[in-house]
């Protein structure tokens, strides 16, 4: 069996350290480099449910992709829900290691995981990473559609395809929209917009858009008809998780390992019901509530 310290060297040969942004808090959060490891688990959060669930499953590594310590702290105490999760791993011999932004631009990263679960095919980054002289790595992908879909078509393939949430796919946009090129990003994109204004894709989908900069953005295409869709921001990035989970299988077969390798199926999106609005009646001038409504303002 390999030792930690093997294991996370290859894991920070797919996802070197140095690649993640400066802001970012990436590599090994708790783990004695001597120990065994046999069985790990991906996640796409370092959350007290995934630390049970590692505990539960036997994994001696837990890899995630969001921090659990992002802004630092000083304290791990158990009184706290994140140092209940440092208590919890410790306790049972669980490492962790996190790869986030050092995950998301590299080749292949977190958007192509999220473009193979939508049957995209990738042809480049969509904001690429200047010291690939390959321009493979990056932020975000641009990719093609198998054949044309409508925004409506292609939104129920994202909600069909990407793991159930309670959000589902927001669309901003011309719902009968043909779309052919797409630019993806898992995780928050919106920060991203000026980069798909540049390649001239016929959608962009993502997570957490914003009201403002999303209004915004489609004010600036009522010339040229480009959607939005708005995915949960977990399911987003839990296709990396099975990607990442076939990495690391490949390299313990090629090194001989017999690592058991798992992916958390646990839905550990904040958001856990979705009321949706009814629908506006033919004639209405908006869904705003009336003045005799119960929400109505005074």
């Amino acid at each position: 069996m390999p030792r930690l310290s093997e294991v996370i060297a290859a894991l920070e040969s797919l996802w070197p350290a140095e690649r993640a942004e400066s802001w970012d808090a990436v590599g090994t959060v708790v783990g004695d480099p001597g120990q065994e490891v046999t069985r790990v688990l991906f996640a796409v959060d370092p959350v007290q449910e995934i630390a049970d669930e590692a505990v539960e499953l036997g994994a001696d590594l837990l890899v995630t992709h969001h921090p659990l310590y992002l802004r630092g702290t000083t304290t791990v105490a158990a009184s706290t829900f994140k140092g209940r999760v440092v208590h919890t791993l410790i306790k049972n011999d669980i490492a962790l290691h996190v790869a986030h932004t050092n995950a998301d631009t590299a080749d292949p990263g977190v958007s192509d995981a999220l473009a193979g679960a939508l049957d995209l095919r990738v042809t480049g980054p969509l904001v690429p990473d200047a010291a690939d002289p390959e321009g493979r790595r990056g932020l975000g992908r641009v990719c093609e559609l198998d054949h044309p879909l409508t925004v409506r078509e292609f939104a129920a393939r994202a909600a069909e395809r990407l793991p159930a949430t309670a959000q589902g796919i927001r669309v901003a946009g011309d719902p009968e929209a043909v779309v052919r090129t797409v630019a993806v990003s898992g995780g928050s994109g919106d920060s991203l917009f000026d980069h798909v204004r540049a390649v001239g894709v016929d959608a962009f989908l993502t997570a957490d858009l914003r009201h403002h900069p999303a209004s915004e953005f489609m004010a600036d295409h009522a010339h040229r008809p480009l959607a939005l869709l708005d995915a949960a921001h977990w399911a987003t990035e839990w296709p990396w998780c099975e990607l990442a989970a076939a990495q690391l299988d490949e390299i313990s077969d090629r090194h001989g390992w017999d690592l058991r390798v798992h992916v958390s199926k646990t839905v550990t999106d904040p958001w856990t019901a979705h009321a949706a609005s009814a629908p506006v009646l033919p004639g209405s001038a908006s869904g705003a509530p009336s003045a005799d409504s119960p929400g109505a303002p005074n």
